[in-house]
């Protein structure tokens, strides 16, 4: 007598952040702007975070550390920008890297999500918030950080040179009172005026 085996395929699981989104905080939105469609309630497309590195005009290793820090950042490789044209005064020649930056989607935009609300801006020392006025006014949100070393993938004695980034989160919505409220839900700690 012989025992069949059954091999079991497990669902990757659901990222935190995207579970809460759609469990809890899409009938939220869906209430409150009165909608009777769940698919018209806005929805993040994808969240971009960019590293320009001005001083690899002098040094080109610099740009190698600022593609290490965000590949551990991300968890995905940045693809690297380079010069359009030759500036003689920033000693910056056509093609030269100048900067990098990483679009994540799907569940590895969740991740990141997660892990900078939760983990690194409560790292920032003197953390009063974030602006709620820098959306694009096409329902996108942009905002700054100085350094990379509140992520905890960075380990603060490796750091060769401080590297601020931006990221920027763009959502389904043009309607940028649409878009904070999603962020606001989502967990962003904006400053209260």
């Amino acid at each position: 007598m012989s025992e069949t085996t059954s091999t079991a395929v497990e669902a990757p699981a659901v990222p935190r952040l995207k579970k809460q989104y759609n469990e809890a905080i899409v009938p939220e939105l869906e209430k409150e702007f009165k909608y009777s469609n769940p698919m018209r309630v806005a929805r993040l497309e994808k969240i971009v975070v960019s590293m320009g590195v001005g001083a690899a005009a002098r040094d080109s290793k610099l740009i190698e550390g600022a593609i290490e820090d965000l590949t551990a950042i991300t968890g995905q490789k940045p693809k690297v920008t380079k010069a359009k044209k030759s500036v003689a005064q920033f000693h910056l020649r056509e093609g030269q890297a100048i900067g990098a930056y990483v679009t994540l989607r799907g569940d590895r935009m969740w991740e990141f999500l997660d892990r900078l609300l939760t983990l690194a801006l409560p790292r920032i020392r003197d953390f009063r918030g974030i602006s709620s006025k820098q959306f694009d006014g096409n329902g996108n949100y942009n905002f700054g950080l100085t350094e990379q070393s509140m992520f905890h993938e960075i380990d603060p004695d490796e750091i060769d040179h401080q590297r601020g980034m931006d990221i920027t989160v763009v959502t389904t919505t043009k309607v940028d009172a649409e878009a904070r409220v999603l962020l606001k839900h989502l967990g962003f700690p904006f400053k209260e005026n």
